[in-house]
């Protein structure tokens, strides 16, 4: 790029020269739009008319023009092109690859302190979006250009001061800084299932609940007119209960609090209650006109929902002595019953699109939601935040809700896009699962209360309609219409949240 001004002394040079008197004012407009091109970058293939400059020597012409770089200093810059399209798919990248991504995350750290002198210590993701942040000032740049720089007289970007003497690195002092900063171990969460097991004749029906886990770490799982039991500890399959021989077939199964005793919900409306310590039959409740396909343990009593409509609570100790509580609201048949963690409050979901709440002083419910569009089957508590309540709906719904049944609000809502069949909360952290039917027939991990997800987990063929976690809290099994059972590691065992301590709680100090 020529200086103006010197410009306008090579052709007044070149003008006397030549006998002809040069005046700046008289210039003519040709001559100015030479300059212009000259001066000013083209778009289009064509050349520009260039002026050649004289040389001090007459008669003699130079092709070449030097400028002075006198206290100029010169840095690369490096420019990322499109950066702010991309952004969110970086992170995107660096949640999934894992250990990969953050590696990529601390090369590019390192690059800009060798190149750049960025200073950067740690590798963090603030550190990393201030980068960010600075490289979208480079967008629309080369990859390589070079330009003058205003640098403070006491810094240079060959300032080697901070390079102890006798160092064996190459790398600076806050290169090497970065390198040597402690790096937050990340959580892996498998993509493939750690075990397979195949479940012939598992119904592939939304509103049965045919698998449960005990606090024994013992599995039951209902296929067909059977019941098979499945010790996590010793991998032995034993066969509970057979109701061929009444025509019957299982449509759910529920674990009570210690473990030893499991309930049977029948396509014929009854149910039965098995000891597993003795493999004996030690009741059986009457009182449903229909399938019984949602079970609930609270203590001693048992709650059961039917395709009657009805919602039954008996005393597996005493059923003929203390009467039954029938409750009475929903519309269609029950398909989801859970009790909360304080055993004070049940919710039921129903093919009416019904979410109810009740409790044990009325046989009316005490909060109705109506929010769902279709069938609700997924129901799960907080065993984290008091009152807490997540619910799923079916196929026209696909929607995550979370409720605050201490005030009856509504909280938060998320489209999952398929499905949702059934949720369950980590014990130890702020996160759940969800298993999802038509049409992705995936597993989801969620965090809450932001609602990203963790991981997304596939394999299975068909819907995944039955859900359970080990009594661990790490493990969870999903089984679908694919007939297998799919064990999986998404929690993590160690608690990442303290617990909020209260002076509320008797329990926490020693009077």
């Amino acid at each position: 790029m020529f200086n103006l001004e010197y410009q306008k002394r090579l052709l007044r040079q070149q003008n006397i020269s030549s006998g002809s008197s040069y005046q700046d004012e008289n210039l003519s407009s040709p001559r100015r739009e030479a300059f212009a091109s000259a001066t000013t970058p083209q778009s289009s293939t064509s050349f520009p008319t260039m002026v050649m400059p004289v040389s001090p020597v007459r008669g003699m012409q130079s092709d070449r023009f030097i400028p002075a770089r006198d206290r100029n200093n010169w840095q690369t810059k490096f420019s990322m092109i499109h950066e702010h399209n991309r952004s969110g798919q970086s992170a995107k990248k660096v949640r999934e690859n894992g250990d990969a991504g953050r590696d990529g995350v601390a090369y590019g750290c390192l690059l800009r302190n060798e190149v750049l002198a960025a200073n950067i210590e740690d590798c963090k993701d603030k550190i990393y979006c201030q980068e960010r942040r600075l490289l979208l000032s480079y967008e629309g740049k080369n990859l390589f250009k070079f330009t003058p720089q205003h640098i403070s007289e006491n810094k240079s970007v060959d300032d080697t001061s901070s390079i102890p003497t006798y160092s064996l690195s190459p790398l600076s002092a806050k290169s090497q800084k970065l390198l040597r900063s402690p790096r937050k171990a990340t959580r892996k969460i498998s993509r493939i299932p750690f075990k397979v097991l195949d479940a012939p004749e598992l119904q592939d029906d939304f509103y049965l609940n045919l698998v449960d886990w005990s606090s024994q770490n013992v599995l039951s799982v209902g296929l067909g007119s059977c019941v098979y039991l499945w010790s996590a500890c010793t991998s032995q399959v034993t066969r509970l209960c057979d109701l061929s021989g009444d025509a019957n077939s299982v449509t759910s199964v529920a674990w009570n609090e210690r473990g030893n005793l499991v309930a049977v919900g029948t396509h014929h409306g009854y149910v039965q209650v098995w000891d597993v310590s003795m493999n004996k039959q030690v009741n059986k409740m009457m009182g449903h006109s229909a399938r019984v396909g949602a079970l609930a343990w609270n203590s001693d009593i048992l709650s059961s929902g039917s395709r009657d409509r009805l919602i039954l609570q008996r005393d597996v100790r005493t059923p003929s002595i203390v009467p039954e509580r029938k409750l009475v609201g929903h519309r269609q048949e029950v398909c989801g019953l859970k009790w909360s963690p304080d055993n004070t409050c049940l919710a039921s979901g129903g093919n009416d699109n019904r979410l109810y709440v009740w409790n044990m002083n009325s046989l009316s419910p005490i909060q109705t939601y109506t929010e769902h569009l279709a069938a609700v089957k997924a129901i799960a508590w907080s065993p984290h935040q008091h009152g807490l309540l997540a619910s799923g709906g079916g196929t026209a719904d696909r929607c995550i809700r979370f409720w605050n049944t201490l005030t009856g609000q509504a909280m938060q809502c998320v489209d999952t896009g398929s499905q949702v069949c059934n949720l369950a909360w980590s014990k130890h952290s702020s996160e759940l699962v969800s298993t999802h039917g038509y049409s992705q027939n995936q597993i989801l991990v969620w965090k809450y209360p932001s609602l990203t997800q963790v991981a997304k987990l596939t394999g299975h063929s068909y819907r995944v309609l039955y859900l359970a976690m080990a009594p661990d809290g790490e493990a969870i099994v999903t089984g679908a219409g694919d007939e297998t059972l799919r064990f999986w590691n998404v929690f993590s065992k160690a608690r990442s949240q303290k617990e909020n301590k209260s002076v509320l709680n008797l329990f926490t100090s020693i009077r």
